[in-house]
């Protein structure tokens, strides 16, 4: 799961990269609706990668809760994958790109933005210069507003993948986005979209800013 979302952010990167820099090549400088756009683009394509791993690390993730039910069936990678074929392994991937778009959206200005506060100006040269270690430490910082803020469509997108835990009449299954939202809210209330949001940050920070940095 970790290879696969750093080659897609790799992959992300270098599609911003190719935008941002027709723009500037026109007109010298980036607009933040670009910056925007493009990590939105960004964001979008990276789900074709991503949305299959996802599904199978959610699944084999719930799966000693499935097998408590079910003695004597075993869960594996492989058997996930066979039994969920190929449009089940794209199953989700609405509300993926509902997190990925805005997270990219979010992410790639507010780390433009970290990096011009923390550059310093060089003196011989007159050229803006950043540290290794204050790239980190703006990748670090991007990721906080970006996983924070998208944790609801990270919850809905859980929730539509994982397979219910329990059985019979208990079984939790949602019709789509809509449904999952509506029953959640009504059900859980709405903090219950921010679950887990303090732990998406403690991943997700982190993990940006050593990606960036490498």
């Amino acid at each position: 799961m970790v290879f696969v979302s750093v080659i897609s952010l790799f992959s992300s990167l270098k599609l911003q990269e190719k935008s941002l820099e027709h723009q500037r090549s026109n007109t010298g400088t980036i607009s933040p609706g670009m910056e925007i756009l493009a990590g939105m683009g960004a964001g979008a394509s990276q789900v074709i990668f991503t949305n299959p791993v996802e599904i199978v690390k959610i699944r084999l993730q719930t799966a000693a809760l499935l097998e408590a039910n079910e003695p004597g069936v075993r869960r594996t990678g492989l058997g996930i994958v066979r039994d969920l074929g190929l449009r089940g392994l794209y199953k989700g991937a609405s509300a993926c790109f509902l997190r990925d778009i805005p997270f990219s959206a979010i992410y790639f200005p507010c780390y433009a933005m970290s990096k011009n506060l923390l550059s310093t100006k060089n003196e011989e040269t007159g050229t803006q210069e950043l540290s290794s270690t204050r790239i980190l430490i703006s990748g670090a910082l991007a990721g906080i507003p970006a996983a924070y803020l998208c944790t609801p469509a990270d919850v809905i997108k859980t929730r539509l993948q994982a397979e219910a835990a329990a059985v019979g009449k208990d079984a939790r299954a949602y019709k789509g986005i809509g449904d999952a939202f509506v029953t959640i809210l009504k059900e859980e209330g709405p903090t219950s979209f921010f679950k887990g949001g303090v732990a998406r940050v403690c991943r997700s920070s982190p993990q940006f800013g050593v990606t960036l940095f490498t």
